[in-house]
This record gives C-alpha cells, structure tokens and sequence, in this order.
C-alpha cells in the first residue's frame, strides 16, 4: 500500500526514447490480445468472410476501451513498425472507415509516419452513442497551488473557443460564488465539461456563445468532465473531498511558470499519489515567465517526479508523437506527462486537447453495470416546485425514475426506503444513470434536513450495514510528532468526511513514513464503509493513507 504500481520495462524504454526525439523509429510492444490497441499490418481488400472477422475483432477492443480502441496500422502482431505502402495505407484506412460503420463508429487518424519500410497510421475508433448511457465520460480533476491559472484553464478548455484576456475573462464563467469573482479565487468544487465529436473535433467551440450542457451532449461522442478545485490552503479539504468524492480518471495538476513547485503543489500531488489516480502536468503562464524561471520550474517538477516518494517517469510534451505514446500509457500509473500552455497566446493548447481526446477511461464500468445499485452522495440541495435533490456518482448498477431505494445511513444507523421522482445527467433529464455516471436525483416525500453528504442510495435487496468502527492499514505521510490512541484526524474516504478516534494501535507510537494497524471510531455517526476501500486521514498538516482491512457494523 502506497506503493506507486511500476509499469513495464518495454513502455519505460519506449517513453524515454521518444522524450529524447527517437520514439518514431521505435517498436512497439507485442500485441495484448486484451486491452483496446489492436495492430494490423496491412488491412487491404479483406475477403467478406475476414472483413465479418475483422469487424467482430473491433466490436471486443471497442468493448474493451469503454467506446474507444486505437488501429496500429503498418505494426506486426510482434510490435515491428514495418510499414506498409502509400497505397496499402489508403486501403487499410478505408477498410476501417468501412468497419467501424459497421457498429455506428468513426475513424481518425492522429498520426502518420514512416516506418522501416512504409507508412505507419495510429488510427483512433469511437463509438457514436445510441443513448446517454453510451457516452464515453473521463473525468478530470483540477488540482494546483492558488493562482496557478486552474479556472482560467477550465474556462479556455470548456469555453466556446475564445481564450483568455490576462484579467480574468476565461474563469469569470464558471466562478460559482461572487467573493470568487471579487477575489479570483475557487473555494468550492465546480464542474464544466469539454465535448469531443467521434472525429475529434471539440464541440463546445462555436465562436458566438456559449453552449449549454445539453447542446454539448447532442453533439458529443466523448465527454471530458473538469472538476475545479481549490487551490487555497484554507479550502485544502475541499480539494481532498473532490479528489475522493468524485472518483476522477486523472489529475491535472496545474503550476504556474512564473511561481514554481510550491507547498501546496506537493500537497496536491502527494494526495493524488496516495489515491493512485493518474496525474499529468500543465505549466500554465509561460508568456509571461521569463525562460530562466521557466527551466527551472520545469527542472523542479522533474526531480520531483522521479524522487523516491513519487518513482514517476516526467516526459516534457513537445510533439504528437510523444503526446499520443504518453495517452496510451498514462493509465499505468508511471508515466507523467508535461505540457507548456499559455491560456493568453493558446501556445501549447492544442497538444492538450488532442490528449483529452485520445486519453482513454481508467475504469471498465460496464461490468459493474450488471451490480447491485450503489450511488454515493457528494451533495444536497432543494429546487423549488421539485423539492429535495442529492447529486453524486453512481459506483455500480443503474437508477431509474420511479425506482425505490434505501437512504442512509442516519444518526442511528438506520436505512429508509425512498422513491426516485425524477433523474438528470449533465443538467439533462435521463430515463436513468448507469455505473460511472455522476448526476442528480429528486426524490419523492424527504426533507433535505434528513439527507447529508456521505450518505449512499442502495439497491433495496441490499442488506445495508452502517459501521461505527473500522480497522485500517495505515501509513503516515508526514506528522510533526507522534500519532497515539485518542489522537482525532479527519477521515476522507469517497464522500465520507467525518472526525474519527484512533481506538488502538498494534504499535506504541507511530511517526512521519511508519506503517501500523489502526483501530478508528467515527466521532459523531455512522457510516457506510466497505473493506478494501482506500481514503486519505488530515489534521492540521499531517497527513497519511489508508486502506479498510475490517469493519465492525453496528449492532
């Protein structure tokens, strides 16, 4: 636990050549026969019967990638970049064009280049969905110290196309409070989304307004969903809720150029290691950063990814080629890439995007689909003529209108049966959500005051169990002294957060990067808890990890 997963030898070598500039030439890895990378070396007038072949063998790695798989064009099963002639390329790029229309899917070439003997095309397939339940949802959280360019960015990126003025146009649109807009700064989680067509084009940029979140979804194939969190010390468990809450793909941490890796930075950073979410870099500022302060941030991040509390492999993005080598393999959870962007000039912003487009899901949802319903609540509120409404993520399953749940847990423990009256999904009335979706409920005959933050919503055959006590491998981040029984942290674990008591500990003391078995009680009520789940423990400037080993229901 703790431990950062290292990825293969073969993709390590791949990335570090093409970080130097001689990844074009370089082989592949063997084909996977599972994953959503398929390699062919020359798909040029297939019989009927291989074409039928051809076209089932996409369906699995569209299956498999959530929507989306990536053709190797002109590579060997044995991951030789060969080639294949001008014309054998135009060919095998209409055979796939021809496939994919098969099963409502588009191609894209993202890059073309030579091989040993030919031309080698990556090309990019996405389903076109049928439903809002087909849609392909990445999720992204915005981390980064305050005054890094996090909301300037998410405006840019999720705007209509237009970029920033260098006094706050881009981030005045998704401020949700007014003294954020008086002081610049977020100080709650706000969400925008970024919507990319089966082609690859970005939806949202008309040039003449800004589009609602329902125009986004006609148009779009993919969505890319930002949450902007806060940078501010004094909102440092706001951050910690989204990145535990909201169950992102990835985390974008952002830096400013001209400020350099500063405390905050490495708290950010430092959390969404423990919680191994993938994390990639953007430098933001670089027009106004002289280039000596910018080699040195730059150098800075560097070593601190490849330190020994990290053991990431920091890859400097200043090509497609390196972009798209680093989106495949960002999933593994070793490498991180770096961008340079200037949210002013644009200078940078296209690499970006074209990530976000071919940066695939970290999760399979589709087999927790066919689960028991689980949907975990991050938020409350009450919408006059509709009246009480939670918003969360559903982990598992699927919620319908009209479908009957079970609410909780309370004060006491206990779970209530409540019906769904109506369901939404990116401000879009749904006939329901599935597994992976985020969304909001409105549920019939409850008072919001019976409904908190860290409640879950259940499937009704579900025995549901609240715990009030739970045992936990732990591992101390940082503290200044010595943890001991009766010390009070505060608990984050998915959308729980909650003061706990350690009870006991299997050691006498622990310090700042010791392991120990710790016994915690929530301090003032129960809450649904799972082993195997992981979650972060804060108090003041300490910090550590966890993850459930044993729980203790409430009798």
């Amino acid at each position: 636990m703790g431990e950062v997963e290292v990825g293969s030898v073969g993709s390590e070598r791949e990335m570090m050549s093409s970080s130097s500039g001689m990844g074009l030439m370089e082989d592949l890895l063997p084909e996977d026969d599972e994953g959503a990378v398929e390699y062919k070396w020359c798909l040029d007038r297939p019989t009927p019967e291989r074409f039928l072949r051809l076209v089932t063998q996409m369906k699995y790695r569209l299956a498999e990638g959530n929507g989306e798989c990536i053709y190797e064009v002109g590579v060997e099963d044995d991951g030789k970049k060969t080639g294949v002639t001008e014309e054998g390329l135009v060919e095998s790029l209409d055979t796939l064009r021809r496939m994919a229309s098969e099963l409502d899917a588009e191609t894209c070439v993202v890059r073309q280049h030579r091989g040993r003997e030919g031309w080698v095309a990556q090309v990019l397939v996405r389903q076109l969905p049928r439903s809002f339940e087909d849609y392909l949802d990445v999720r992204v959280a915005v981390a980064g110290n305050v005054d890094s360019g996090k909301s300037t960015l998410v405006g840019v990126l999720a705007g209509h196309g237009a970029l920033d003025n260098g006094r706050g146009l881009a981030r005045s649109q998704i401020f949700t409070h007014k003294h954020e807009m008086e002081t610049g700064r977020t100080s709650c989680v706000s969400q925008q989304i970024m919507g990319f067509s089966a082609s690859g084009d970005v939806v949202n940029y008309t040039s003449v307004r800004q589009m609602t979140w329902s125009d986004v979804l006609q148009r779009a194939s993919k969505v890319v969903t930002f949450f902007d969190l806060a940078g501010h010390e004094k909102y440092l468990k706001t951050t910690v809720f989204g990145l535990t809450a909201h169950a992102p793909d990835y985390c974008m941490l952002v830096v400013g150029a001209n400020m350099g890796v500063l405390r905050m930075t490495k708290e950010h950073l430092a959390i969404s290691l423990a919680l191994k979410v993938p994390t990639f870099v953007v430098v933001t500022k670089i027009d106004i950063s002289p280039q000596h302060v910018l080699d040195q941030t730059l150098t800075h991040l560097q070593r601190l990814l490849k330190s020994p509390g990290a053991r990431k492999l920091p890859v400097l993005i200043k090509s497609e080629e390196e972009m798209t080598v680093c989106a495949q393999n960002i999933v593994n959870d070793r490498v991180v890439p770096i961008f340079q962007i200037s949210s002013v000039t644009g200078q940078g912003l296209n690499l970006l995007r074209s990530f976000l487009n071919i940066a695939p899901s970290r999760r399979n949802w589709l087999a927790q689909r066919e689960e028991a319903t689980e949907f975990s609540i991050d938020e409350t509120f009450v919408v006059s003529g509709v009246g009480t409404v939670v918003a969360g993520t559903t982990l598992s399953g699927s919620i319908a209108a009209g479908q009957v749940l079970s609410l909780g847990p309370d004060g006491c423990g206990k779970f209530i049966s409540v019906q769904v009256k109506s369901v939404q999904y990116k401000r879009t009335s749904v006939k329901r959500l599935v597994a992976g979706q985020s969304g909001s409920l409105a549920l019939k005959k409850i008072k919001r005051s019976a409904v908190r933050k860290g409640m879950v919503l259940l499937d009704s055959r579900t025995k549901a169990g609240a715990v009030y006590e739970f045992k936990a491998e732990v591992l101390v981040m940082y503290h200044g002294t010595t943890i001991r029984e009766n010390y009070q942290p505060v608990i984050h674990c998915t959308t729980i957060r909650q003061a706990a008591k350690v009870i006991s500990i299997d050691k006498e003391v622990v310090r700042t990067g010791d392991r120990a078995i710790i016994h915690f009680r929530f301090l003032y009520s129960p809450e649904y808890v799972k082993t195997e789940a992981r979650f972060i423990f804060r108090e003041g400037r300490t910090k550590g990890l966890g993850r459930v080993i044993e729980t203790f229901p409430c009798s």
